[in-house]
Protein backbone atom coordinates (compact mmCIF):
# COMPACT_ATOMS: atom_id res chain seq x y z
CA UNK A 1 0.00 0.00 0.00
CA UNK A 2 0.75 3.47 -0.95
CA UNK A 3 2.70 4.44 2.40
CA UNK A 4 0.52 7.85 3.00
CA UNK A 5 -3.05 6.79 4.59
CA UNK A 6 -3.47 10.34 5.53
CA UNK A 7 -4.45 11.37 2.21
CA UNK A 8 -6.48 8.27 1.15
CA UNK A 9 -10.62 8.78 0.67
CA UNK A 10 -12.14 5.94 1.10
CA UNK A 11 -15.27 5.10 -0.48
CA UNK A 12 -14.99 5.30 -4.57
CA UNK A 13 -15.71 3.16 -7.60
CA UNK A 14 -12.63 2.75 -9.71
CA UNK A 15 -12.66 2.41 -13.47
CA UNK A 16 -9.34 1.71 -15.92
CA UNK A 17 -9.75 2.70 -19.72
CA UNK A 18 -7.31 2.04 -22.05
CA UNK A 19 -5.98 2.90 -25.53
CA UNK A 20 -7.68 5.20 -28.03
CA UNK A 21 -10.63 3.13 -29.13
CA UNK A 22 -12.00 3.52 -25.52
CA UNK A 23 -10.66 6.53 -23.38
CA UNK A 24 -11.67 9.78 -25.53
CA UNK A 25 -15.17 7.96 -26.45
CA UNK A 26 -15.18 7.69 -22.15
CA UNK A 27 -14.54 11.20 -21.77
CA UNK A 28 -17.42 11.93 -24.42
CA UNK A 29 -20.01 10.40 -22.98
CA UNK A 30 -18.70 11.73 -19.56
CA UNK A 31 -19.37 15.39 -21.14
CA UNK A 32 -22.65 14.29 -22.97
CA UNK A 33 -24.00 13.14 -19.26
CA UNK A 34 -23.26 16.35 -17.62
CA UNK A 35 -26.04 18.13 -15.82
CA UNK A 36 -24.23 21.66 -14.08
CA UNK A 37 -20.56 21.57 -14.27
CA UNK A 38 -17.65 20.68 -16.64
CA UNK A 39 -13.75 21.20 -15.40
CA UNK A 40 -11.58 20.38 -18.12
CA UNK A 41 -7.43 20.66 -17.35
CA UNK A 42 -5.70 19.97 -20.81
CA UNK A 43 -2.44 20.58 -21.80
CA UNK A 44 -3.15 19.87 -25.44
CA UNK A 45 -6.42 21.27 -26.30
CA UNK A 46 -5.29 20.69 -30.68
CA UNK A 47 -7.92 22.40 -33.40
CA UNK A 48 -7.71 19.23 -35.12
CA UNK A 49 -10.80 16.64 -35.90
CA UNK A 50 -10.62 15.55 -32.23
CA UNK A 51 -9.81 18.73 -31.00
CA UNK A 52 -12.64 20.27 -32.65
CA UNK A 53 -15.55 17.30 -32.01
CA UNK A 54 -14.43 18.02 -28.31
CA UNK A 55 -14.79 21.68 -28.44
CA UNK A 56 -18.20 21.61 -30.29
CA UNK A 57 -19.73 19.23 -27.23
CA UNK A 58 -18.66 21.64 -24.71
CA UNK A 59 -20.03 24.53 -26.47
CA UNK A 60 -23.03 22.84 -26.76
CA UNK A 61 -23.22 22.14 -23.09
CA UNK A 62 -22.31 25.82 -22.43
CA UNK A 63 -25.70 26.63 -24.27
CA UNK A 64 -27.75 24.45 -22.80
CA UNK A 65 -26.76 25.95 -19.55
CA UNK A 66 -24.38 23.54 -18.20
CA UNK A 67 -21.04 26.03 -16.59
CA UNK A 68 -17.96 24.75 -18.79
CA UNK A 69 -14.49 25.47 -17.69
CA UNK A 70 -11.58 24.99 -19.50
CA UNK A 71 -7.84 24.78 -18.65
CA UNK A 72 -5.42 24.73 -21.24
CA UNK A 73 -1.90 25.23 -21.58
CA UNK A 74 -0.01 28.09 -24.07
CA UNK A 75 2.80 25.79 -25.09
CA UNK A 76 1.13 22.57 -25.08
CA UNK A 77 -1.54 23.86 -27.54
CA UNK A 78 0.78 25.78 -28.89
CA UNK A 79 -0.24 25.85 -32.94
CA UNK A 80 -3.83 25.74 -31.99
CA UNK A 81 -6.51 27.35 -34.10
CA UNK A 82 -7.32 30.41 -31.55
CA UNK A 83 -10.73 30.98 -33.51
CA UNK A 84 -11.93 27.58 -31.83
CA UNK A 85 -11.22 28.80 -28.50
CA UNK A 86 -13.16 32.24 -29.66
CA UNK A 87 -16.19 30.31 -30.75
CA UNK A 88 -16.42 28.04 -27.09
CA UNK A 89 -16.52 31.05 -25.31
CA UNK A 90 -18.73 33.07 -27.07
CA UNK A 91 -21.07 29.58 -26.47
CA UNK A 92 -20.39 31.15 -23.04
CA UNK A 93 -17.81 28.87 -22.12
CA UNK A 94 -14.99 29.95 -19.88
CA UNK A 95 -11.53 29.50 -20.81
CA UNK A 96 -8.20 30.08 -19.37
CA UNK A 97 -4.44 29.97 -21.56
CA UNK A 98 -2.18 28.90 -18.69
CA UNK A 99 1.38 31.07 -19.13
CA UNK A 100 1.06 32.15 -22.54
CA UNK A 101 4.29 33.02 -23.94
CA UNK A 102 3.12 36.02 -26.05
CA UNK A 103 3.51 39.38 -23.95
CA UNK A 104 2.29 42.94 -24.91
CA UNK A 105 3.30 44.47 -27.90
CA UNK A 106 3.38 40.53 -29.20
CA UNK A 107 7.10 40.29 -27.11
CA UNK A 108 7.76 36.88 -25.88
CA UNK A 109 8.91 35.76 -22.76
CA UNK A 110 10.55 32.55 -21.34
CA UNK A 111 9.03 30.17 -18.80
CA UNK A 112 9.22 26.43 -18.19
CA UNK A 113 6.02 26.29 -16.22
CA UNK A 114 3.78 24.73 -17.76
CA UNK A 115 0.32 23.06 -17.12
CA UNK A 116 1.10 18.98 -17.87
CA UNK A 117 -2.37 18.28 -16.33
CA UNK A 118 -5.16 16.27 -17.82
CA UNK A 119 -7.98 15.77 -16.15
CA UNK A 120 -12.10 16.07 -16.56
CA UNK A 121 -14.44 16.66 -13.61
CA UNK A 122 -18.58 16.44 -14.25
CA UNK A 123 -20.49 17.41 -11.89
CA UNK A 124 -18.39 16.80 -8.36
CA UNK A 125 -18.68 13.19 -8.96
CA UNK A 126 -16.95 11.79 -11.92
CA UNK A 127 -13.43 13.00 -12.25
CA UNK A 128 -10.79 11.40 -14.98
CA UNK A 129 -7.41 11.41 -15.25
CA UNK A 130 -4.23 10.03 -17.23
CA UNK A 131 -1.97 10.74 -20.68
CA UNK A 132 -4.83 11.30 -22.72
CA UNK A 133 -5.09 14.80 -24.89
CA UNK A 134 -7.37 15.98 -26.80
CA UNK A 135 -5.20 15.60 -30.42
CA UNK A 136 -5.65 13.30 -33.03
CA UNK A 137 -3.12 11.37 -31.72
CA UNK A 138 -5.19 9.81 -29.37
CA UNK A 139 -7.72 8.54 -31.80
CA UNK A 140 -8.12 5.72 -33.42
CA UNK A 141 -6.78 4.95 -37.11
CA UNK A 142 -10.36 4.89 -38.23
CA UNK A 143 -10.42 8.50 -36.92
CA UNK A 144 -7.37 9.03 -38.66
CA UNK A 145 -5.48 8.87 -35.46
CA UNK A 146 -2.35 7.56 -34.41
CA UNK A 147 -3.14 5.47 -31.78
CA UNK A 148 -1.07 6.35 -28.78
CA UNK A 149 -0.91 3.62 -26.27
CA UNK A 150 -2.15 5.23 -23.14
CA UNK A 151 -4.31 4.96 -19.94
CA UNK A 152 -7.24 6.61 -18.14
CA UNK A 153 -8.93 6.41 -14.89
CA UNK A 154 -12.11 7.50 -13.69
CA UNK A 155 -13.25 7.96 -10.42
CA UNK A 156 -16.37 8.07 -8.67
CA UNK A 157 -17.38 8.71 -5.29
CA UNK A 158 -15.48 11.23 -2.62
CA UNK A 159 -12.13 11.51 -4.35
CA UNK A 160 -13.37 13.67 -6.91
CA UNK A 161 -13.64 16.79 -4.90
CA UNK A 162 -10.02 16.68 -4.06
CA UNK A 163 -9.83 16.81 -7.51
CA UNK A 164 -12.20 19.38 -8.74
CA UNK A 165 -9.86 21.29 -5.86
CA UNK A 166 -6.83 20.79 -7.85
CA UNK A 167 -8.41 23.02 -10.75
CA UNK A 168 -9.83 25.22 -9.14
CA UNK A 169 -6.79 26.44 -7.39
CA UNK A 170 -5.27 26.63 -11.07
CA UNK A 171 -7.97 28.33 -12.83
CA UNK A 172 -9.08 31.07 -10.16
CA UNK A 173 -5.56 33.19 -11.22
CA UNK A 174 -6.53 33.21 -14.85
CA UNK A 175 -8.11 36.49 -15.65
CA UNK A 176 -11.18 37.28 -15.48
CA UNK A 177 -11.89 33.98 -14.35
CA UNK A 178 -14.92 33.54 -11.65
CA UNK A 179 -14.39 31.06 -8.54
CA UNK A 180 -15.84 27.52 -8.77
CA UNK A 181 -17.87 27.36 -5.83
CA UNK A 182 -17.95 24.43 -3.15
CA UNK A 183 -20.46 21.30 -3.85
CA UNK A 184 -21.80 18.19 -1.76
CA UNK A 185 -19.40 15.77 -1.29
CA UNK A 186 -20.37 12.88 -3.77
CA UNK A 187 -21.41 10.22 -2.24
CA UNK A 188 -19.59 7.13 -1.21
CA UNK A 189 -19.96 4.12 -4.23
CA UNK A 190 -17.44 1.94 -3.76
CA UNK A 191 -14.41 -0.20 -1.86
CA UNK A 192 -11.59 1.68 -3.28
CA UNK A 193 -9.50 3.99 -1.26
CA UNK A 194 -7.83 6.46 -3.20
CA UNK A 195 -5.24 9.17 -2.92
CA UNK A 196 -4.86 12.13 -5.32
CA UNK A 197 -1.71 14.01 -5.33
CA UNK A 198 -0.87 17.34 -6.72
CA UNK A 199 2.53 19.79 -7.34
CA UNK A 200 1.92 23.73 -7.67
CA UNK A 201 3.84 26.12 -8.68
CA UNK A 202 5.79 27.43 -5.37
CA UNK A 203 5.51 24.55 -3.41
CA UNK A 204 5.50 20.67 -3.02
CA UNK A 205 6.97 20.24 -6.30
CA UNK A 206 8.36 16.87 -5.50
CA UNK A 207 5.18 15.78 -3.71
CA UNK A 208 4.61 13.07 -6.38
CA UNK A 209 8.22 11.97 -6.98
CA UNK A 210 8.60 11.27 -3.14
CA UNK A 211 5.42 9.49 -3.15
CA UNK A 212 7.01 6.98 -5.58
CA UNK A 213 10.11 6.81 -3.98
CA UNK A 214 8.40 5.95 -0.80
CA UNK A 215 5.97 3.77 -2.50
CA UNK A 216 9.35 1.53 -3.89
CA UNK A 217 11.16 1.94 -0.89
CA UNK A 218 8.40 -0.25 0.87
CA UNK A 219 7.70 -2.70 -2.16
CA UNK A 220 8.37 -6.17 -1.08
CA UNK A 221 6.99 -7.98 -4.09
CA UNK A 222 6.72 -5.89 -7.21
CA UNK A 223 7.37 -3.00 -8.83
CA UNK A 224 5.96 -2.61 -12.92
CA UNK A 225 6.44 0.75 -14.28
CA UNK A 226 5.18 2.03 -17.87
CA UNK A 227 6.25 5.35 -18.50
CA UNK A 228 6.64 7.28 -21.96
CA UNK A 229 9.65 9.99 -20.80
CA UNK A 230 11.73 7.95 -18.35
CA UNK A 231 14.82 9.93 -16.82
CA UNK A 232 14.20 9.57 -13.09
CA UNK A 233 16.83 11.41 -10.72
CA UNK A 234 18.61 10.20 -8.03
CA UNK A 235 16.22 9.10 -5.27
CA UNK A 236 14.20 7.04 -7.52
CA UNK A 237 17.08 5.58 -9.12
CA UNK A 238 18.53 4.39 -5.37
CA UNK A 239 14.56 3.24 -4.67
CA UNK A 240 14.46 1.26 -7.46
CA UNK A 241 17.88 -0.61 -7.30
CA UNK A 242 17.19 -1.27 -3.48
CA UNK A 243 14.36 -3.01 -4.31
CA UNK A 244 16.04 -4.99 -6.70
CA UNK A 245 18.32 -6.14 -3.69
CA UNK A 246 15.94 -6.88 -1.47
CA UNK A 247 14.24 -9.56 -3.93
CA UNK A 248 11.61 -7.47 -5.30
CA UNK A 249 10.57 -7.91 -9.18
CA UNK A 250 11.48 -4.38 -10.93
CA UNK A 251 10.41 -4.43 -14.56
CA UNK A 252 10.44 -1.08 -16.38
CA UNK A 253 8.25 -0.74 -20.02
CA UNK A 254 9.51 2.64 -22.10
CA UNK A 255 8.79 3.32 -25.54
CA UNK A 256 11.01 2.26 -28.29
CA UNK A 257 10.28 5.13 -30.66
CA UNK A 258 9.01 8.36 -28.73
CA UNK A 259 7.23 11.36 -29.86
CA UNK A 260 10.08 13.25 -27.94
CA UNK A 261 13.47 11.99 -29.33
CA UNK A 262 16.03 13.19 -27.85
CA UNK A 263 14.20 12.37 -24.35
CA UNK A 264 15.21 8.45 -25.58
CA UNK A 265 18.88 8.92 -25.90
CA UNK A 266 18.92 10.63 -22.39
CA UNK A 267 16.57 7.97 -21.16
CA UNK A 268 19.09 5.38 -23.08
CA UNK A 269 21.79 6.47 -21.01
CA UNK A 270 20.89 4.77 -18.28
CA UNK A 271 19.98 1.85 -18.99
CA UNK A 272 23.57 0.45 -18.29
CA UNK A 273 23.37 1.17 -14.42
CA UNK A 274 19.88 -0.45 -14.31
CA UNK A 275 20.79 -3.43 -16.26
CA UNK A 276 24.02 -4.33 -14.05
CA UNK A 277 21.43 -4.41 -11.23
CA UNK A 278 19.19 -6.39 -12.54
CA UNK A 279 16.02 -4.38 -13.23
CA UNK A 280 14.85 -5.83 -16.61
CA UNK A 281 14.25 -3.27 -19.08
CA UNK A 282 11.42 -3.87 -21.91
CA UNK A 283 10.52 -1.67 -25.45
CA UNK A 284 7.07 -1.04 -26.23
CA UNK A 285 7.12 -0.44 -30.42
CA UNK A 286 3.56 -1.23 -31.56
CA UNK A 287 2.79 2.79 -31.14
CA UNK A 288 3.82 5.66 -29.32
CA UNK A 289 3.89 5.02 -25.61
CA UNK A 290 2.61 7.30 -23.74
CA UNK A 291 1.45 5.99 -20.40
CA UNK A 292 2.34 7.30 -16.72
CA UNK A 293 1.59 4.00 -14.25
CA UNK A 294 3.00 1.98 -12.10
CA UNK A 295 2.01 -1.03 -9.62
CA UNK A 296 3.32 -1.75 -6.27
CA UNK A 297 2.81 -4.57 -4.35
CA UNK A 298 -0.98 -4.06 -3.75
CA UNK A 299 -1.29 -0.55 -4.97
CA UNK A 300 -1.35 1.54 -8.41
CA UNK A 301 -0.85 4.82 -9.86
CA UNK A 302 -1.57 6.82 -12.87
CA UNK A 303 -1.79 10.24 -14.32
CA UNK A 304 0.22 12.85 -15.48
CA UNK A 305 3.55 12.50 -13.88
CA UNK A 306 6.01 11.15 -15.32
CA UNK A 307 9.69 10.09 -13.87
CA UNK A 308 11.99 12.89 -15.58
CA UNK A 309 12.92 16.48 -14.23
CA UNK A 310 10.34 18.01 -16.38
CA UNK A 311 7.45 16.77 -14.44
CA UNK A 312 8.87 17.47 -10.66
CA UNK A 313 10.52 20.92 -11.44
CA UNK A 314 8.93 22.46 -13.99
CA UNK A 315 5.18 20.91 -14.74
CA UNK A 316 2.10 21.20 -12.77
CA UNK A 317 1.07 17.46 -12.41
CA UNK A 318 -1.52 15.10 -10.93
CA UNK A 319 -1.76 11.87 -10.20
CA UNK A 320 -4.16 9.25 -8.65
CA UNK A 321 -2.84 6.10 -6.35
CA UNK A 322 -5.30 3.08 -5.41
CA UNK A 323 -4.83 1.16 -2.02
CA UNK A 324 -7.11 -1.59 -3.74
CA UNK A 325 -5.45 -5.41 -4.89
CA UNK A 326 -7.85 -5.48 -7.23
CA UNK A 327 -7.86 -2.67 -9.16
CA UNK A 328 -3.79 -3.20 -8.86
CA UNK A 329 -4.20 -6.71 -10.41
CA UNK A 330 -5.92 -5.40 -13.17
CA UNK A 331 -3.50 -3.13 -13.92
CA UNK A 332 -0.67 -5.11 -13.39
CA UNK A 333 -2.04 -7.21 -15.87
CA UNK A 334 -1.84 -4.94 -18.66
CA UNK A 335 1.35 -4.11 -18.28
CA UNK A 336 2.51 -7.59 -18.20
CA UNK A 337 0.18 -7.58 -21.28
CA UNK A 338 2.11 -4.84 -23.24
CA UNK A 339 5.46 -6.22 -21.74
CA UNK A 340 4.87 -9.97 -23.41
CA UNK A 341 4.32 -7.91 -26.82
CA UNK A 342 7.55 -5.41 -26.26
CA UNK A 343 10.98 -6.53 -26.58
CA UNK A 344 13.23 -7.36 -23.68
CA UNK A 345 16.91 -5.37 -23.35
CA UNK A 346 19.56 -7.83 -23.35
CA UNK A 347 22.74 -5.75 -21.33
CA UNK A 348 25.17 -7.84 -23.24
CA UNK A 349 23.32 -7.10 -26.47
CA UNK A 350 23.18 -3.48 -25.38
CA UNK A 351 27.05 -3.15 -24.28
CA UNK A 352 27.18 -3.65 -28.35
CA UNK A 353 25.52 -0.34 -29.54
CA UNK A 354 27.24 2.11 -32.23
CA UNK A 355 29.58 4.44 -30.75
CA UNK A 356 27.35 7.40 -31.99
CA UNK A 357 24.53 6.56 -30.24
CA UNK A 358 26.50 6.76 -27.07
CA UNK A 359 27.83 10.28 -28.16
CA UNK A 360 24.45 11.30 -28.35
CA UNK A 361 23.04 10.09 -25.13
CA UNK A 362 26.00 11.45 -23.18
CA UNK A 363 25.09 14.69 -24.73
CA UNK A 364 21.10 14.66 -24.32
CA UNK A 365 21.55 13.36 -20.68
CA UNK A 366 23.74 16.61 -19.91
CA UNK A 367 20.35 18.57 -20.71
CA UNK A 368 18.37 16.12 -18.87
CA UNK A 369 16.52 18.56 -16.49
CA UNK A 370 14.97 21.05 -19.57
CA UNK A 371 13.89 18.26 -21.85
Amino acid sequence: MLPTDAHMVPGNRVTLVHDAEHCLPAMERAIAAAEREILLEMYWFDSDATGRRFAALLADKARAGVRVCVTYDSVGSWGVDRSMFDAMRAAGCEIYEYNPLRGPWLKWRISNRRNHRKQLIIDGRLGMTGGVNLADAWSAAADGGTTFRDDVVVIEGPAVAVMREIFAATFVKGPGMRAIPSLPLAPACGDSPVSVLANDERKNRRLIERAYVRAIQSASRRVLIENSYFIPGFLVRRALTRAKKRGVDVRVLLPLDSDVPVVSYATHKLYAPLLRHGIRIFEWGRSILHSKTAVIDDFCTLGTHNLDYRSWLYNLEINVSIADPAVAAQLALRIERDMAESVEIDARSWSYRPLWDRVLEEFFYRFRRIL
